[in-house]
Formats: C-alpha cells, structure tokens, sequence
C-alpha cells in the first residue's frame, strides 16, 4: 500500500510540476508579446531581446502561482483508473449509495466536491507544516525574524510534502473514494 501512494504522489507531483510550468510560460509568453504588440513591433535586436526577456521572467513569476492553482486542480483528474503498485483510486459514481458503480471516464464536472476536500485538507496540512517548521526554526536558530526562511519556494515544497499526505487520508475523508485492487 505504501508502494501505491508514493507512486501516486510521485506521478501527481510530476505532473503537477510539468502542468505548472507550461502554463506559466504560456501566460507569460502571451503577455510579452501583447507587450511586444503594444510597443509597436520593434527590429529584434539584443536590446529589444533582452527587455523582452525582461518582461517575460516578470509576468513569469507572477503567473506562476495562478498556474499552479490551475494544475492543482488539473492534477486530481488523472489521480483515479491508474493503477500503481496493485492499486487503484477510483470514484464512486453516488457517494451516498452503498454501491460499488465507479465512473470509467471522469470530468472535470466529477471532481469539484472532491477537489473541494482535497484542497482543504492540502491547505490544513501545509498549515500545520508551516506551523511546525516555525516551532523548529525558533527553537534551532538564534535569529531575531521567524520567518528569514520562508519564501515561495518553500511553500511550493510544503505543498509537496503535504500532497502525499493528504492523498493518505482523502479515501478516508472523502466518502466517494474507494482504493480498490487491480
């Protein structure tokens, strides 16, 4: 069983990380060019590249977060009807029935009350993490800010660790879950 959560977390992260890239670079490149667009279309140059890749690492960190609650939610789609390590989630067709019928193709309409739950329950992890992480940071360090370690990138990692989790407990917090052998 642990064999099938961690290739489930290590596939999700996967394509979480993938999705959350693209889709950065995607928003960020169609805003540089807007830009471009709007500046009137000016000979490439090295000047000219350079400002444009200016402009597109600005709007690509930006969009990175709102690429990242984009994946987020893209991501628990291909979490079920693939089988890891003998295992497999699926989803319940009616949660509130005690029959075993469970959706073969799943939509995105399928998963907002499980992604609702899920995300939830991600966001109580990462909180208890941060929370954990703050107690250990003033324990063992003598500096007089809390928070000098904290940044973005610790809160993606946070996320990280917090996912697998979180995909432990969700068939026993989320009644439309089952995990099933395949």
């Amino acid at each position: 069983m642990r064999s099938f959560y961690f290739f489930l977390w290590f596939f999700w992260l996967v394509r979480v990380v993938l999705c959350t890239l693209f889709i950065a670079a995607l928003i960020s490149g169609v805003a540089t060019l807007v830009i471009y667009i709007r500046q009137g279309i000016l000979p490439l140059n090295d000047e000219v590249l350079s400002a444009l890749y200016d402009i597109w690492h600005f709007w690509f960190v930006i969009s990175l977060n709102i690429a990242l609650l984009i994946a987020l939610f893209r991501s628990v789609k291909y979490l079920f009807n693939r089988c890891y390590g003998g295992y497999m989630l699926k989803l319940k067709v009616c949660q509130k029935e005690a029959n075993k019928a469970f959706i073969k193709t799943i939509g995105y309409g399928d998963l907002v009350k499980v992604w609702r739950k899920w995300f939830m329950l991600l966001i109580w992890l990462v909180a208890a993490e941060i929370v954990f992480a703050v107690a250990l940071s003033y324990l063992l360090s003598s500096s007089v800010s809390l928070f000098d370690w904290f940044s973005i990138y610790m809160l993606y990692f946070f996320i990280a660790v917090a996912a697998y989790f979180s995909f432990v407990f969700l068939s026993a917090r989320c009644k439309a879950l089952k995990v099933v052998k395949c």
